[in-house]
């Protein structure tokens, strides 16, 4: 993660919700929410969502193609590759 220079109070969020929105849409920063002086959420534009949950799903794969090599499964190097191709051609933008 980048340095993290959008960090505003719950109070400006409340003001300008729609600005700081359209922020959200035109960026792949996230915004940290604080409350009291303390990080309580964050929030992101669903582009940058929808591309770290597939980024999130192609590690479990990885993670489960780890698994079944050290338990001596798994598919051999042609049709790992044609589905990582597959996979790859679907990434959102």
């Amino acid at each position: 993660m980048g340095k993290l220079a959008n960090i505003i109070p719950v109070s400006d969020l409340r003001q300008d919700a729609a600005k700081l929105l359209k922020q959200l849409k035109n960026s792949n920063d996230p915004l940290i929410i604080t409350q009291r002086g303390r990080a309580t959420a964050v929030l992101i534009g669903v582009d940058a969502y929808e591309k770290s949950e597939h980024e999130k799903e192609l590690l479990r794969l990885l993670a489960k193609g780890e698994r079944e090599i050290e338990l001596g499964d798994g598919y051999d190097l042609d049709t790992v590759l044609a589905e990582a191709d597959a996979l790859l051609a679907i990434e959102p933008s």
